[in-house]
């Protein structure tokens, strides 16, 4: 199993060079073209959103990004920092901080539109998406 590991600041101009390593690692991976364009966008509102939960946040931390090869499959894990809690909750010290609920929601629609293989998991100390494509061995030379 091969991992490739990005972390980078919460900045929304990262975000495209995430996508640019994400798709490249993929196609190496084994991942069918067809659905190189899924790939890209799918890393690109995963990270999109883990940078505005840091930033609304006011989180420092960066975000984090892991291109997982294994025998199969090819899974991308995109990480933030940023506590969840339940409704009407409140982390101390955050003040009224509100992350835009229908906008989170929104972009997790369409993550789970474009990959079949979605898990979101969230709590009090950030969440992660794990995104996963099926992936073909390359094509042996006969001889």
């Amino acid at each position: 199993m091969a991992t490739v590991e990005l972390r980078f600041s919460a900045l929304p101009e990262h975000v495209r060079t995430a996508r640019l390593v994400a798709a490249a690692v993929a196609r190496r991976s084994g991942v069918d073209e067809a659905v190189l364009d899924e790939v890209r966008l799918a890393v690109g509102e995963a990270c999109t959103r883990a940078v505005g939960l840091h930033q609304s946040g006011g989180i420092t931390a960066p975000v984090k990004v892991s291109l997982i090869e294994e025998e199969k499959q090819f899974s991308i894990e995109v990480g933030d920092e940023a506590p969840r809690i339940a409704p009407g909750d409140r982390v101390p010290g955050s003040g009224d901080i509100d992350v835009d609920a229908e906008e989170d929601e929104m972009g997790l629609a369409v993550i789970s539109g474009l990959v079949d293989d979605v898990e979101v998991t969230a709590g009090e100390h950030g969440g992660l998406i794990r995104m996963t494509w099926p992936t073909t061995p390359p094509a042996r030379a006969l001889g």
